[in-house]
């Protein structure tokens, strides 16, 4: 038998850190973690399957005739509105899944296992695209059945629907850095409820700006929401990427830059 030599664990030398290619295949097992959690809990997908149904057919047909003087005719400005809404508030389960890990023991458990310390922060935001995703086409087959017809075609309505799944991955991180600092998921519920709805309601998601009175419409102007939805619009409705639509990566590039190091921070310290 060949005889081993076992380094003595005074004197071994440990690396602390993964390679990137690591940290890239242990983020596609915590991705797929979260997926599995989802596929066994259902509950979980509620949210992003019933809210497009529910919202798109409310809001059509109770503002449509007050708004634009017809169901038909408020479709192309409502389908792009609510969607923005919808995949934001899909956002906020996030921050409170995030939270609702750490006050079960998960990275605690995580902390002794050969993987990278932010595989459970990355793989879980990465999963929850899958959920956008899955918002964003409930929400337009919804507004096909009722009678919508985007002239900006398929390309437009894909190019909207992935404009609004990159503005929501990045808001992501503004519920993750809320679900670490927080000590309870219920926090989080409420802090996020408290941030979306003057995002969403004080925009252009369900009404012209032009029927607001002056100082509101300075306020939804320089409303970010605004942006991604006149982006959202102009994609599905004409095919145009427009500079609303520049804006708006902007907009994500820079909630991003500031906080996706933040939580990183914040979530080191926790996991050690």
């Amino acid at each position: 038998m060949t005889a081993v030599t076992i380094t003595p664990g005074a004197v071994r030398v440990l690396e602390p850190r993964v390679g990137a290619a690591q940290t890239a295949r242990d983020t596609l097992v915590m991705a797929y973690r979260s997926l599995l959690k989802i596929r066994r809990t259902p509950e979980h997908l509620f949210d992003v399957t019933f809210q497009p149904l529910i919202f798109t057919l409310m809001f059509a047909y109770l503002f449509g005739g007050a708004v634009a003087g017809g169901t038909t005719s408020y479709l192309p400005m409502l389908i792009p509105g609510v969607l923005v809404q919808i995949v934001l508030s899909a956002t906020a389960a996030s921050g409170t899944q995030l939270r609702e890990d750490m006050d079960k023991g998960v990275f605690d458990r995580i902390k002794s296992l050969p993987i990278s310390r932010m595989a459970p922060l990355a793989g879980g935001l990465f999963a929850d695209t899958v959920r956008y995703a899955i918002a964003t086409t409930l929400t337009f087959l919804t507004a096909f059945a009722i009678g919508y017809r985007p002239g900006g075609g398929v390309v437009g309505v894909l190019g909207a629907g992935a404009l609004v799944i990159t503005c929501g991955w990045a808001m992501s991180w503004i519920f993750a850095l809320l679900g670490v600092h927080a000590r309870s998921a219920s926090g989080v519920q409420g802090i996020s409820f408290l941030v979306l709805i003057p995002l969403t309601f004080l925009s252009n998601v369900f009404v012209p700006v032009e029927t607001m009175p002056g100082w509101l419409q300075a306020i939804v102007h320089a409303n970010p929401v605004s942006h991604v939805v006149t982006a959202a619009r102009d994609l599905a409705n004409t095919g145009a990427f427009t500079s609303d639509g520049w804006l708006a990566l902007l907009g994500a590039a820079v909630v991003v830059a500031v906080f996706a190091p933040l939580t990183v921070r914040k979530y080191r310290a926790h996991v050690g």
